[in-house]
Parts: C-alpha cells; sequence; structure tokens
C-alpha cells in the first residue's frame, strides 16, 4: 500500500477530512473533526512508511503480541493507539484497510448520539 492509496482509502468514508494540524509533516485523517488515523509522510519518503490507528485495547495487545509489524502507537496512548508499520511486508492490504475500517468505526462508536446522527446525513 502507498500513500495514494492510504488517503484515498481513507478519504473516501463518510465526513472524512485531511488535515496537517501538527506540522506538515503529519497527515491526520478525522472523522467530523475526531482523529482515527494519522501518517508522517517524511517516513512514507524515507522508506519506513507507518500509520497510527485506534485500536480495542485488548485487541491492541492480542495484535502487538501477533504481529512484528504492530507496535505501540508513536506519540499516542500507547493503550487506544497501534503504529502499524507497512514497510515490512508483513500485512497484507486488506488486513490494513480492516484496521483502518475499526479505528474509523471505534471513533465514531465513541462520538455523543448527536454526532453520530450528524454522520448518518453524509452516508
Amino acid at each position: 500500500m502507498n500513500i495514494e492509496l492510504l488517503r484515498e482509502y481513507c478519504i473516501q468514508k463518510p465526513a472524512v477530512t485531511e488535515e496537517f494540524p501538527f506540522d506538515q509533516d503529519t497527515l491526520v485523517f478525522k472523522v467530523l473533526g475526531k482523529m482515527f488515523a494519522l501518517a508522517s509522510l517524511r517516513k512514507w519518503e524515507e522508506g519506513q512508511a507507518a500509520i497510527n490507528l485506534k485500536c480495542d485495547p485488548e485487541k491492541a495487545e492480542e495484535l502487538r503480541s501477533d504481529y512484528e509489524s504492530i507496535k505501540p502507537g508513536f506519540h499516542m496512548s500507547k493503550k487506544h493507539w497501534n503504529t502499524v508499520e507497512l514497510f515490512h511486508g508483513e500485512l497484507s492490504t486488506e488486513f490494513i484497510q480492516e484496521l483502518i475500517d475499526e479505528s474509523y468505526r471505534l471513533v465514531v462508536k465513541g462520538m455523543t448520539k448527536k454526532q453520530q446522527a450528524a454522520l448518518k446525513t453524509y452516508q
């Protein structure tokens, strides 16, 4: 998966925006203003492609023990975020997309009922 495929996959989800809120390097995907995916463009250019994704804490631990490419979230809450390294080739595109989908779902699940109702207008 390259950065353009990652971008296209994330941006096609309902109510998603892309921003650089921290610096010119960190691309952040948000659903209704809430982060669900982050990627350092510099690291992608250096051949160290990775993405930070939200994850259920128990599942996060399980994934980290099962895959060398999944680590505690870099500069994020280690309990709720994973850094998924794509440069090893260990993870399939489909599996990465599943992890992105799960991150998106978890962020939506944590929204208020009013925000969730607003999201339905995008679908």
